[in-house]
């Protein structure tokens, strides 16, 4: 996911980055490449980017600190740690975190936004400008609402992967092959999704506006969500990923 946004970035804005990382991976021509802090050489930096594992954080991340400008920002896109213990080594710097969700490496994605404490004007104007070469973005003003947007949108593409796998399942089922199952499915999804984001109308009216009573479309939403226990399930599932997201601030 980091080099996905890096390479947005690196594309879509001015800034010049140096990635730090010992395995020395495949950058755009524009981003210089260390292999550890210590080739940074006295550097000095505006924005430090944590693009960790978390449990790799409190180990790597003190090392990076003092290339980094007194009046500079920490930025996460690491999932499981808080801008609380981000905080703890920033000193007087600004927290950000941002929570990208797949479709981010596509520049389809939403990503989740949220500022720690007191953080300048010009620092988040500036992450926004960030988040917005890989989609589009929403500002939470607390951390756990941050931990409700990854339970909607950060593990969402998981959801929705899993619910195109049995849409296409079902498709073989009543005896499609492989491909015109998948191409079917897709191409219905991706159409009825581009008309809910053009229509100014309620998802309800929409779905109305294609069912006609005692009709197959009516008959096929009776069994999916007749008794309102695919509601239930994906209220369960959102719940699920919540209650996870809490336990590993």
């Amino acid at each position: 996911m980091g080099g996905a946004l890096l390479k947005a970035w690196a594309e879509n804005t001015d800034h010049h980055f140096t990635v730090a990382d010992p395995a020395k991976p495949e950058l755009p021509g524009n981003v210089a490449l260390v292999s550890s802090a210590g080739d940074l050489d006295g550097a000095m930096f505006d924005y430090l980017i944590v693009a960790l594992k978390p449990q790799l954080i409190d180990t790597v991340l003190p090392d990076y600190l003092p290339h980094l400008a007194s009046d500079g920002v920490i930025s996460s896109i690491a999932a499981g740690y808080s801008a609380t213990r981000l905080a703890t080594h920033a000193g007087n710097r600004s927290v950000i975190r941002i929570m990208p969700n797949l479709p981010a490496m596509i520049s389809k994605g939403v990503s989740g936004l949220y500022a720690h404490g007191s953080v300048p004007e010009t620092a988040t104007q500036e992450i926004e400008r960030l988040a917005l070469c890989s989609g589009e973005i929403v500002w939470v003003d607390s951390e756990d609402m941050l931990d409700r947007l990854t339970a909607v949108a950060g593990s969402g593409p998981g959801y929705v992967f899993e619910m195109l796998r049995a849409y296409i399942e079902a498709a073989e089922n009543l005896g499609f092959g492989a491909q015109d199952a998948r191409t079917l499915v897709l191409a219905t999804v991706q159409g009825t999704l581009e008309m809910a984001r053009q229509s100014d109308r309620s998802l309800e009216e929409l779905r109305n506006n294609v069912t006609s009573k005692g009709g197959t479309t009516a008959a096929g939403l009776n069994a999916l969500n007749g008794d309102g226990d695919y509601s239930d399930l994906i209220r369960a599932t959102l719940e699920a990923a919540y209650q996870r997201a809490v336990e590993l601030r």
